[in-house]
């Protein structure tokens, strides 16, 4: 048996009579022009919009949070959380519980979805797998794919079972670096693409992040994951009961490329992880393999 793999916690003017309406400016001559091409190449941030996703993207997570948990999940500062969180409850994809100070996101997020149709035959074919793996192990089942620095969770079995805290519905996202999911498909995904996954990481993130980067890069984590075949996570901090949880979380591939991952998550202090890692990982593994037989035989993807 291989050695279970357990993630640790531990103002310039304007030139050719600028526009003060408010509208573009084009940039005068070619090296305004290469600058502005520049940061394009580069992927400078507008600040106030990563901010505002990131808000929202906790509210996502928590499902039901107050205005401090709100600033401390997003890493925005108190402040700045409360406008942004304004502006969402004006927008109306966020709205506040009545009677309470809490807040919460609105049917209206699903519009930001509109349109995006991946995976979906992925989905399709995998759900009677999924759905029949949780009928046998009991705890919910997961599918997760990778979108910019988090996974997102696209499909799970948690509405099919007693056995978890909270129900999760397509959309939630998680930190790369703060579930199996995430590891995992670093670990199997080309070098290529997580050399620009882990460079979107701020090198001022907190003391767990920078610790899992440095896991990632000099610690051997990823080469010892793709040697067991799976990844897994104790206490996960990125859910809406924090530290209650653990699952582990192996590749769904396709020619011979990770599409996606298929994870199991039980409850931290009913399992220890090495005995899931025993009981668990054989039909997690099995369910996998399944799934990718399925994508195989499929000729329109």
């Amino acid at each position: 048996m291989a050695a279970t793999t357990i993630i640790p916690l531990t103002d310039r003017r304007l030139k050719n009579g600028s526009d003060r309406s408010g509208a573009a400016v084009i940039p005068a001559d070619d090296e305004d022009a290469s600058s502005s091409a520049d940061a394009l190449d580069r992927g400078i941030p507008i600040r106030s919009i990563s901010r505002a996703i990131a808000v929202l993207q906790a509210i996502n997570r928590g499902g039901s949070l107050n205005m401090m948990e709100i600033a401390q999940a997003s890493k925005v500062p108190y402040p700045t959380a409360c406008r942004i969180v304004q502006t969402l409850v004006y927008e109306q994809l966020v709205e506040r519980e009545r009677g309470r100070k809490r807040y919460r996101p609105t049917a209206m997020v699903q519009s930001l979805s509109h349109g995006f149709t991946g995976h979906s035959v992925l989905l399709q074919l995998a759900r009677p797998h999924i759905a029949q793996l949780t009928r046998d192990i009991g705890w919910p089942v997961t599918i997760s794919t990778h979108v910019g620095s988090t996974m997102v969770l696209r499909d799970s079995t948690h509405s099919l079972t007693s056995l978890t805290f909270n129900e999760y519905h397509p959309g939630f996202a998680m930190p790369i670096l703060e579930c199996a999911s995430g590891i995992a498909y670093l670990a199997f995904c080309d070098e290529g693409e997580r050399n620009t996954i882990l460079g979107h990481i701020s090198p001022d993130a907190d003391d767990d992040t920078r610790h899992m980067l440095q896991l990632l890069t000099h610690g051997g984590l990823l080469a010892t994951v793709r040697k067991n075949g799976y990844s897994a996570r104790s206490y996960n901090q990125f859910t809406r009961n924090p530290g209650k949880t653990s699952s582990i979380a192996v590749p769904l591939m396709r020619g011979g490329k990770i599409e996606a991952t298929l994870s199991v998550a039980f409850f931290a202090a009913a399992v220890a992880v090495a005995n899931a890692t025993k009981d668990l990982l054989p039909p997690l593994q099995k369910c996998a393999k399944s799934i990718e037989a399925d994508l195989d035989a499929r000729t329109d993807m």
